[in-house]
């Protein structure tokens, strides 16, 4: 108990973990080392190696063109390159998929148009049909002279056979797995994973958002489809997915790579293309970078706020923002799925719905299948999409990524794709969530206390 009370955690998360080992102490005591230790010291990058890189990159190599952001979003763009060493870069054309086949083929295009270097970063490859396409293509790039480098989630990628990475290092591609567990079920390091989705081809074609690399993103699970949503961008902004990339490359490989053929000259696209910066939150870092982007961007919003995110268990200053944006009369929805797991996962998400309703907020619930997406527009002028979800672990527990796209008609498009989703969702009333049963008010207001673990 001591030692939970000594951490450096937010209090929520010291009550939720002092609960778990008073209600069951003998499994609570097992549960707390394997998946509760602070354990950031020993994932502390070498923050001066990682300095070094990113500002003789980003300062040296990398020329910035001029560019202009609305007044009231300057606040934003200057918080994230303080925080995140987030330059804006301009310039940028941007595509989205909210279905998985079609970024698939996408990129296996991508790919095989690869001529120097193929990046890729995943929180989950699976060795399924999916994974294998992309294990083919990747070695297909190697044969014919390409470079490429893969990172993948040592706990997001379990269930993969040590053979399907084999394969692809015996074929000439360099892989590393994030942070190992050596002993999965003896180890504490299950915390703090790499949760990024991000590829980086020849410098020149980036990708972000928040699908992985396995079959179910494709044709769903259980009988249920399952929507998404990842960017493809060509432009400037590819800089900041690649200074990203490199980085983790150096933590998991120690290979300081800086040279400038990865940051090759941009051409902007016809017209002026989109103002974007590639932001990202690392678990040890001296601020929580999402959780003050996320309020600033809350407080910032004048007429309406759109969010999809899987799951909804908002820190308290979220959750707060989100009420005082909507009593000011900002209009804000909120998309999840319908049932985003198990039933736990559902009781969680549904434990905060009473909070953000009261205040005006509307919230769908996706109804086909899964919502896996990480959008949110703000005002048609902002708009973001990456990893991050709406909760505890990702605001302050694992390795992500964003792009924030500074454009009014990017933020338009996205406003587009939530307002499709819409048609597909059941709106939750308050009169009648106010009428569900004791049981079920009772189940999810023992989830909430809990849900700073998830």
């Amino acid at each position: 108990m001591g030692a939970v009370m000594l951490d450096n955690r937010q209090p929520v998360k010291t009550i939720a973990w002092l609960l778990v080992i008073l209600l069951i102490p003998v499994v609570g005591l097992l549960l707390y080392y394997f998946f509760g230790q602070d354990i950031r010291h020993e994932v502390l990058l070498n923050k001066k190696s990682i300095d070094l890189l990113t500002q003789k990159v980003m300062g040296h190599y990398i020329r910035q063109d001029r560019y202009e952001v609305p007044q009231q979003l300057k606040s934003l763009l200057l918080l994230m390159k303080r925080i995140s060493y987030s330059l804006p870069f301009g310039g940028n054309d941007a595509q989205f998929y909210t279905c998985g086949s079609d970024f698939l083929i996408q990129l296996l295009k991508d790919i095989d148009g690869a001529q120097h270097h193929v990046h890729l970063e995943f929180f989950i490859v699976e060795n399924d049909a999916v994974g294998n396409l992309l294990s083919d293509a990747l070695l297909d790039a190697v044969k014919r002279g390409v470079i490429v480098r893969m990172i993948y989630d040592d706990v997001g990628c379990w269930s993969v056979p040590r053979h399907f990475f084999k394969k692809l290092r015996n074929g000439g591609v360099a892989v590393h797995a994030f942070l190992p567990v050596h002993f999965r079920w003896l180890s504490h390091r299950v915390n703090y994973r790499n949760h990024r989705k991000i590829v980086v081809i020849d410098g020149k074609i980036g990708y972000i958002g928040g699908m992985n690399i396995a079959m179910r993103y494709l044709r769903g699970e259980h009988g249920r489809v399952w929507s998404d949503l990842q960017m493809r961008v060509c432009g400037g902004a590819v800089y900041g997915l690649q200074q990203l990339f490199l980085s983790d490359w150096y933590y998991v490989s120690e290979q300081l790579i800086n040279d400038m053929k990865y940051y090759p000259a941009m051409t902007s696209p016809a017209g002026r293309g989109a103002l974007m910066q590639i932001t990202m939150s690392v678990p040890f870092g001296r601020w929580p970078n999402f959780q003050m982007a996320y309020n600033l961007i809350i407080q910032m919003a004048q007429k309406q706020i759109l969010i999809q995110t899987p799951y909804f268990m908002p820190t308290e200053t979220i959750l707060e923002s989100l009420q005082t944006a909507a009593l000011r009369g900002v209009h804000v929805e909120i998309m999840v799925p319908l049932k985003p797991g198990g039933f736990w996962m559902t009781w969680a998400n549904e434990a905060y719905y009473g909070d953000v309703l009261k205040a005006g907020v509307q919230i769908y619930a996706y109804r086909p299948g899964m919502l896996h997406a990480k959008m949110m527009v703000i005002d048609d002028l902002f708009c973001s999409v990456g990893s991050v979800n709406l909760d505890f672990r990702s605001l302050n527990d694992t390795f992500e990524d964003s792009a924030f796209i500074y454009d009014t008609d990017i933020a338009k498009d996205m406003k587009k794709l939530f307002n499709k989703a819409k048609k597909d969702c059941k709106l939750i009333d308050l009169d009648l969530w106010n009428g569900r049963n004791c049981r079920r008010r009772v189940l999810e207001s023992f989830v909430k206390i809990f849900s700073p673990l998830f």
